[in-house]
């Protein structure tokens, strides 16, 4: 007993301790829970613990509400831009509509079947992705996403925490009230910009911003494809299910409670294939996606077992046989719910023009892609109606913040939009931009104290300049960044194709755009390694380079269910892109190694090393991913504080 004593008394002194370094209660930034691991004490057997759910308050730059796609991106591109961030995410998992637990793909603008792959944070994890799980799997794709999370030290990531409550005021939200049950916490988070990447427009709704619901009729705004009256009509949620095929028969019986079906019920819905199904098992456009959501998954269950029924024992299908369940989501992946009013509402015309907003941050590519509000519940009529584009176009900052709050931003589903545009700008790969958008801006507005609002106003070319320095998605934007100086260089190579000169590596375009120019430095890869130099009048002194190569952005290139989307892909480092690589300083005709590199499979790379003086860089390229060509589009040289 005395042992025992000892040790309680130990543990507990370790608990004081230790919350008197984390400051819990003072507004001290939270730190990281995987450093903690093993300093929380345990209860003393037999105690009474009536106050299980304790309280802990938090202070931050950014909050970032919900981590799908949006929330990740934006959460990454906040912490890289300087800012303090914590992410909370009520699933144990991120990714969203793409993680393992709804499993569908992440579509955007490769849709166009162009060049229009989107770049950034999003090309970032997607690239990894296709190197590192070449076994196609899933549950891989979350763990790639929760490693590029808690990977940027300037990010708290908060799994398993719920928004409940926001308290704001005078134009402003001051903090938002936080569950988690995992760990009997209560969170209270005050932050100087907060972003509402759920999806649902959660953050926003209960901080009274005004937000847009269901369908605007076409009088409103002169959409063709609105409807003739407004409604609160929406579309509904999905849920995915996978199989897979054995070696012999394999019976299925159903659930009581399952729907039954019939031939006529699939007249508008083809049965393709049978591992992954269906994004036409949907319901819920009829009541709230959210306040109904319980209901709403109970009888999509009912339609995936249904459907499963008729595959396997209407007789329409003998080849399913041998086919059985091996996955059936039980979260439903939503497409609308809330649409928080920003400073500009885009409408089908904003979707449907090339026109480029002055304040453009991102861009999107997927058809105007409608479905009835009905779903499954009315087999009789086709399930969507889809307007191709014949090119991408531009999405505004002031379609990304909130017009009531100037300190709430938002990207995602949940955006400044009509219906009619939400049915283009909801997918995934779309939105992820916009989270990038906002994260950085979210940044910059820390770094000057400004609002949303005052950079639009006063701001913008920086923030386009800072986004596609890092890669962003943008349209028509060039490299004018002061600070590069690999603009005041001139650029020879020990060899160039027709159509690939030395000189494209600081022509201020770093990818394809359609245009008729490759925008890229392009050499044979033979026995001589070929290489391109960036050659500067007087000496410079620099200690960062950044290079952006060749990923085969005309690709799909993305975690799927679907065997055929898969065999489309390169699941693998893309072959177009540089492997190895060696990046010489020259001075005084004396070459210094600045760096190494072997492996590579990223788009966009930085290096860093200690600051040098140089007349020139060269960059030699020793090995590519299979391409015959060695081929960079763009390098840029900072001399960094």
């Amino acid at each position: 007993m005395e042992n025992e004593s000892k040790i309680t008394y130990t543990m507990q002194k370790k608990r004081r301790d230790f919350m008197k370094t984390l400051g819990a209660g003072s507004g001290a930034f939270f730190v990281n829970p995987t450093t903690i691991f093993g300093q929380r004490p345990v209860k003393e057997m037999g105690k009474i613990d009536t106050e299980a759910y304790q309280k802990r308050s938090y202070d931050t730059d950014v909050l970032i509400a919900g981590g799908g796609m949006t929330g990740v991106c934006a959460a990454i591109a906040a912490a890289r831009n300087g800012a303090k961030v914590i992410l909370i995410q009520d699933r144990s998992r991120l990714g969203g509509n793409a993680s393992s637990e709804i499993r569908m793909h992440i579509s955007g603008s490769s849709q166009l079947k162009q060049v229009w792959r989107e770049t950034g944070i999003l090309e970032e994890l997607v690239l990894t992705e296709a190197a590192e799980n070449q076994q196609k799997s899933y549950e891989m794709w979350d763990f790639i996403l929760y490693d590029k999370v808690v990977s940027e030290e300037n990010i708290t990531l908060l799994l398993d925490t719920a928004l409940f409550d926001v308290e704001a005021g005078n134009g402003k939200i001051q903090k938002v009230k936080a569950l988690c049950s995992q760990t009997e916490e209560l969170y209270e988070i005050s932050a100087r910009y907060f972003a509402d990447c759920t999806g649902d427009g959660t953050l926003a709704a209960k901080a009274g911003a005004e937000f847009m619901q269901g369908r605007e009729a076409q009088s409103q705004w002169g959409e063709s494809l609105a409807t003739a009256e407004p409604d609160l009509k929406t579309m509904g949620n999905s849920i995915l299910f996978m199989a897979s095929p054995h070696d012999q028969e394999m019976p299925y019986t159903p659930p009581t409670w399952a729907r039954k079906y019939g031939f006529k019920d699939f007249v508008h819905r083809k049965i393709s294939s049978f591992e992954y199904g269906y994004w036409w098992i949907e319901l819920g456009g009829m009541v709230d996606a959210v306040k109904d959501g319980q209901a709403i998954r109970h009888e999509l269950l009912s339609v995936v077992y249904g459907i499963w029924d008729y595959i396997k024992n209407s007789g329409n299908h003998p080849d399913a046989k041998n086919w059985a369940l091996s996955w059936v989501g039980m979260l439903p992946g939503k497409r609308e719910s809330r649409r928080i009013v920003g400073d500009y509402i885009m409408k089908q015309d904003d979707v449907q023009s090339p026109k480029l907003f002055d304040d453009r941050v991102a861009y999107g590519g997927w058809p105007l892609d409608d479905h009835p509000p009905e779903g499954m519940d009315s087999t009789g009529i086709e399930p969507y109606r889809s307007i191709p584009l014949r090119g991408p176009y531009s999405i505004p900052f002031r379609s990304l913040y909130s017009k009531d709050f100037n300190n709430l931003l938002m990207a995602g589903r949940n955006i400044s939009v009509s219906h009619v545009a939400l049915s283009s700008t909801r997918v995934m790969a779309t939105c992820a931009t916009m989270g990038q958008a906002v994260g950085t801006a979210m940044a910059y507005c820390y770094k000057h104290s400004i609002s949303p609002a005052t950079l639009v106003q006063d701001h913008i070319k920086q923030l386009q300049q800072t986004l596609l320095r890092q890669d962003q998605a943008l349209l028509g934007v060039k490299n004018e960044d002061e600070q590069d100086l690999a603009r005041q260089a001139t650029v020879k190579a020990s060899s160039e194709t027709t159509d690939g000169a030395a000189i494209n590596v600081i022509d201020g375009v770093n990818r394809d755009i359609a245009d008729g120019s490759t925008h890229q430095w392009r050499a044979e890869m033979n026995a001589a390694t070929p290489w391109v130099e960036l050659r500067w009048e007087k000496p410079v002194t620099i200690n960062l380079i950044q290079i952006t190569f060749d990923t085969g952005l005309q690709r799909f290139l993305r975690i799927s269910g679907q065997a055929w989307v898969l065999a489309e892909q390169e699941r693998c480092p893309q072959h177009e892109t540089i492997a190895n690589y060696t990046i010489e300083g020259i001075i005084n005709d004396k070459k210094q190694v600045l760096h190494q590199a072997e492996g590579n499979y990223l788009r966009r790379v930085e290096h860093h090393f200690e600051a040098v003086e140089v007349d020139a860089i060269r960059i030699n390229v020793e090995k590519t991913h299979g391409d015959l060509l060695a081929k960079i589009f763009e390098v840029r040289c900072y001399q960094e504080a």
